[in-house]
């Protein structure tokens, strides 16, 4: 069974502001008669960026997608922004609430193409393609205008990464859960997609993110708290 062992933390300024906007309370997820994690707790405030860790099978991306609502808990509650789980549309809180994945899937075509074709969705249906704010993000990225021209099939999977946090970042959720977003990067890729990251964060004091990495160097530059599973025996 994996349960919560620490969590470490820096207070974030807004936590004395507002209550959090994503909490769990006991949650717990299991497969067949054994428990993957159980009584997690936590709170997630405008502004934080918290680090989900723990050694490989310890569930950690299983809670990222349990917190996106993509998978269901045994035990529990999930709450948005006061607002139990259970009780919310799953459209318009995945719109808010967006989960990136290690390998994301992406429709054929360009680029430019994928980062439009989201905005046919009616969840989208209020919101704009700014392909100048697209243009703001590449050159964070080290990328021209050029990359939006190419075809999805030639993309190596970092490229891909960097395609799919693109295509999140555009719809302003306000939660990203980043799970091992640059696993595919180079160093200076990674690097540059961290400063986006950031940067995105930093032009909405209502926004936070939850990071995975197998990274420790990088949980310690982009998080300031750090929730940790741990395996155990029954």
């Amino acid at each position: 069974m994996v349960q919560p062992i620490s969590e470490k933390s820096v207070p974030a300024v807004s936590d004395t502001l507002s209550g959090p906007m994503l909490s769990a309370s006991k949650i717990g997820r299991r497969l067949q008669e054994s428990w993957i994690w159980q009584d997690i707790s936590f709170e997630l405030f405008a502004g934080d960026r918290l680090a989900v860790m723990g050694p490989s099978g310890a569930g950690k991306s299983l809670l990222l997608r349990t917190l996106a609502g993509l998978d269901p808990i045994q035990s529990g509650e999930i709450v948005f922004q006061g607002t139990s789980l259970s009780n919310l549309s799953m459209p318009e809180f995945r719109a808010q609430v967006m989960y990136l994945h290690q390998k994301p899937a992406l429709l054929e075509g360009t680029v430019e193409s994928n980062l439009r074709q989201i905005y046919q969705l009616k969840v989208h249906h209020n919101k704009t393609y700014d392909r100048s704010q697209i243009l703001d993000y590449l050159s964070i990225l080290g990328r021209s205008e050029k990359f939006l021209e190419r075809s999805i099939e030639q993309l190596s999977g970092g490229e891909q990464q960097i395609v799919a946090c693109l295509r999140s970042l555009q719809l302003s959720p306000t939660v990203l859960l980043l799970d091992e977003p640059t696993a595919s990067l180079d160093n200076a890729a990674t690097h540059q997609l961290e400063a986006l990251i950031t940067q995105w964060q930093q032009n909405d004091p209502n926004r936070a993110c939850i990071w995975t990495s197998h990274d420790p160097t990088q949980i310690e530059r982009v998080t300031t708290r750090q929730l940790t599973l741990s395996t155990r025996s029954q």
